[in-house]
């Protein structure tokens, strides 16, 4: 286990949890939370141990959005107004968020999200970049940035949102800054499924159990086809399909499954009465 003050890493089971723990502070994400998600994202993509990445917190929220007070010793709005700190560090961080986000979206793995309580800002723009996201009934979600700062929701959380809910629903939350419960964002498409709150943590950790007990290339080669399918043509999507399920009726999992359900079922006429 890896502890941090406001954050902490588990693996077991072939499963990397991230836990944020700054519930003092709505969980506003700092750097070293970032940085720590960060190598686990990268563990994952490059150890075959690890199966499934899990982006979890405890506390009233999930995430309040980024700590803009935390993210740089210069960084800060002075007395005048004025936004401290070296324009060129500040573009810096936003290029490796959005870099870091653009590389969790292609992990050939599944990393799933599980907002336990109020995910907004960047927790929505992580949320968008992982292929699952799972809410306790009581979960907010929403896009404050235009509305509290006057930009835009960064790394990608206008495009990755407008392709997961459509460009009504991305009006929504990122024009009219409109806050949904857990059940509209099921609804919208934003979450895949709603558990009750007391059973959240098991219902979350059940579900990537089941994942990491899949096989891994089947798991990576449907992610990579369907993403495929997502943003390239008809051609070549199908392509991919050929491709991938060439690559895993010749590999070993494909072969221990079969083996495997062939000892488990009787043979032809082995049921049969004898006459």
């Amino acid at each position: 286990m890896t502890t941090l003050q406001d954050a902490r890493r588990e693996d077991a089971g072939g499963i990397i949890t991230i836990t944020f723990t700054r519930d003092a502070k709505l969980n506003a994400v700092t750097l070293p939370m970032l940085e720590l998600l960060e190598q686990a994202g990268h563990d994952l993509a490059n150890d075959d141990r690890h199966r499934v990445l899990l982006i979890t917190a405890e506390g009233r929220y999930f995430t309040a959005g980024v700590d803009i007070s935390t993210m740089d010793p210069d960084m800060g709005v002075g007395t005048d107004g004025v936004l401290r700190g070296s324009n060129l560090r500040r573009q810096y961080r936003r290029r490796a968020l959005h870099d870091f986000f653009d590389f969790l979206e292609t992990v050939e793995k599944p990393v799933v999200l599980a907002a336990q309580g109020s995910c907004l800002g960047v927790g929505i723009e992580l949320a968008a970049s992982c292929d699952f996201r799972l809410a306790a009934e009581g979960a907010k979600f929403g896009l404050p940035e235009i509305s509290n700062l006057g930009v835009l929701p960064g790394s990608g959380g206008i495009s990755r949102l407008t392709r997961i809910v459509g460009a009504p629903w991305a009006k929504w939350l990122a024009m009219a800054c409109e806050t949904v419960d857990a059940r509209q964002a099921l609804a919208m498409g934003l979450v895949q499924s709603v558990y009750a709150a007391e059973e959240f943590p098991a219902r979350a950790r059940a579900f990537c159990e089941r994942l990491a007990s899949f096989p891994r290339e089947a798991v990576g080669l449907a992610k990579l086809a369907i993403d495929a399918a997502e943003h390239g043509d008809r051609r070549t999507a199908r392509d991919v399909d050929r491709l991938a399920q060439t690559l895993l009726l010749t590999g070993p999992e494909y072969r221990q499954k079969i083996d495997a359900f062939l000892s488990r079922s009787p043979s032809p006429g082995s049921g049969a009465k004898k006459a």
